[in-house]
């Protein structure tokens, strides 16, 4: 029998050991569903604190509440360790690093060689190693490669490689981990047949490609497709505004069409790990290839000018109310990237926070869910407690994340002045509220009706 053979049966038979090197909102999750099915499951991490919170049954990652952690770290499916040599125990390792970018904006793939080190060290033959986190196409031949095989161990023998893109959305109620289809592409068939052996055991539908780099690219197209749709509706919210025409009444006309058109909404801008930094590493290897994509550096363009934006129809907003921005005390609704998560990763709301407070503005917010944050000059803020009746304090108020908990009509009620960024108040009138495209606003209890 093949070795590929055999450590596809210990896969079909749940008798494989599956190591997960990084446990954040990927590999947690992750490590958690194979722990699910009866695996044996080894959670790497270099922090020891965050280890002993996992072997504690204390999950920090709200798509996996404690109590989940729990039932499979008290019986041992799930060990979390610092320790590199169990890896030697692993039939598989999945790494699910993170993959920022640099402070010159290129891709930063460092934790990710790091990670090929630690496993070139104390891995064992016959082993899969599959790459998630999200990087550029030829990451997984051009950094996993060549530097296991210099273990005199050969590809399709003794190991075996295969990238598969992580597909978490925090928060989706709807997709989780094993029911979101699993695309995956190894280096050889061989590497093929193993990852998707593996990954059939947990995941509801894995879809096979040709290669490693398909796959790769095939994340970088999932988010920059987002990126740019999400762009091209920015800049039509802020026509829309131009010309006093109603952003969100205009999308639900076009969203009639049964064909041919697919809704995205505008915003204050792109948060989280992924869309705003995935076109970054396509384009990036792009130039590469002396290819110069125009369009998605042009998108990224237009949704990182989104918090500026909004910061600008704030003092708009405020004129009107014969306030100036400076000195103006503003509340924010919302600090994480969106709706009912504590996810702050580039998150619009941290830049708007910024800019407001550097033109002078008085800033607060408040986010029951996202708590603090650390602003770049390093100061740490904190969120003030939800009370509706003190927003009557506030000059303005800009609703930025409106998590469900948040009682709309209450906030209403007790604010002076409300800037939507996104459509919470739909279909509610009130000249308190200001919005993309209001011709005329109101300021309550003035008669007068001041243009934008």
């Amino acid at each position: 029998m093949q070795a590929v053979e055999t450590l596809i049966n210990k896969f079909e038979n749940k008798e494989a050991t599956i190591a997960v090197m990084g446990l954040g909102y990927v590999g947690l999750p992750l490590a958690v569903l194979f722990a699910e099915k009866k695996m044996n499951v080894i959670g790497f991490e270099l922090s020891e604190n965050k280890v002993g919170l996992i072997n504690a049954g204390i999950s920090d990652i709200m798509d996996i509440p404690s109590e989940r952690l729990k039932q499979v770290t008290a019986n041992e499916c799930l060990v979390a360790t610092t320790d590199a040599s169990e890896l030697y125990e692993a039939d598989a390792i999945i790494i699910c690093v993170p993959t920022p970018l640099t402070a010159s904006y290129e891709p930063d793939i460092s934790y990710i060689t790091h990670a090929v080190e630690i496993i070139r060290q104390h891995m064992s033959p016959n082993t899969l190693i599959v790459l998630e986190s999200t990087t550029y196409p030829g990451t997984s031949r051009e950094l996993l490669l060549a530097p296991i095989a210099a273990n005199n161990y050969t590809l399709g023998e003794d190991f075996y490689i295969c990238y598969s893109p992580e597909r978490v959305d925090p928060g989706n109620k709807n997709y989780q981990t094993e029911n979101t289809p699993k695309v995956v592409g190894g280096i050889d068939e061989a590497s093929t047949k193993a990852g998707l052996a593996l990954y059939e055991t947990v995941i509801q539908q894995v879809v096979p490609v040709a290669s490693t780099e398909v796959a790769e690219m095939s994340k970088l197209l999932e988010n920059t497709f987002r990126s740019i749709n999400i762009a091209f509706i920015n800049e039509m919210a802020m026509l829309c505004d131009k010309m006093g025409i109603d952003i969100w009444e205009t999308i639900e006309a076009s969203s009639t069409k049964p064909f041919g058109f697919m809704r995205f909404n505008p915003g204050p801008g792109i948060g989280g790990h992924c869309i705003p930094l995935d076109p970054i590493y396509l384009s990036w290897k792009a130039k590469e290839a002396n290819f110069f994509s125009r369009f998605i550096e042009l998108a990224q363009e237009t949704n990182s000018q989104m918090p500026e934006y909004i910061v600008h129809k704030a003092a708009t907003a405020l004129n009107t109310a014969k306030k100036s921005l400076n000195g103006s005390n503003i509340l924010l609704i919302g600090m994480a990237y969106k709706e009912n998560i504590d996810d702050l990763r580039e998150s619009p709301s941290i830049p708007i926070f910024e800019s407001l407070q550097a033109q002078g503005a008085i800033v607060s917010f408040c986010d029951p869910l996202a708590t603090d944050f650390r602003s770049k000059d390093g100061a740490t803020h904190h969120t003030v407690q939800l009370d509706y009746a003190q927003m009557a304090h506030y000059d303005l108020v800009i609703t930025l994340t409106c998590h469900d908990l948040f009682e709309k009509d209450k906030m209403l009620e007790h604010s002076r002045l409300i800037l939507d960024t996104k459509n919470a108040f739909a279909h509610t009138e009130s000249r308190k509220i200001v919005r993309f495209g209001d011709a005329t606003f109101q300021i309550a209890n003035e008669a007068t009706h001041v243009s934008l």
